[in-house]
Parts: structure tokens; C-alpha cells; sequence
């Protein structure tokens, strides 16, 4: 399998949805009975615009693709 190599801008679109899925995550781990806290907005924003900046924003086979070969 050939390495990708990302520009900055997929670089930074797999962070931010790295950071956004580990949010969620955490947001999901915590107590049962405890009411489930919201992810931040601002964590949603910053990756709806690191995808927009990186130009795969509704292309999610692509960015899955990018994500796969930064992060196995």
C-alpha cells in the first residue's frame, strides 16, 4: 500500500476529526445515569472548516481514504 502523503490543509482536517471523534468519545464514556454533555460547538466548527479548507467536505470517501493512510 502506497504512503499519502497530505498537504497541510488534509493534515489538518484528519486532526480536527480526530480531536472531534475523541470528544465524542469522551462524551460517551461517562457515567450511564449522568445526562450526556454536548460536544462543543466550537469543536464541530473547527472541523467543518479544517474539511471545507482541505476541500472534502461532502467527500467522505476521500477523506476516509486520507484518514485510513495517516492513521491506520
Amino acid at each position: 500500500m502506497p504512503t499519502a502523503v497530505l498537504t497541510d490543509r488534509e493534515r489538518t482536517a484528519v486532526q480536527a476529526y480526530l480531536r472531534l471523534l475523541h470528544t465524542v468519545r469522551a462524551t460517551l464514556d461517562g457515567p450511564p445515569d449522568a445526562a450526556p454533555a454536548m460536544v462543543p460547538p466550537a469543536v464541530l466548527a473547527e472541523a467543518e472548516r479544517a474539511l471545507a479548507g482541505a476541500g472534502l467536505a461532502g467527500n467522505e470517501d476521500e477523506f476516509f481514504e486520507l484518514l485510513r493512510a495517516w492513521c491506520p
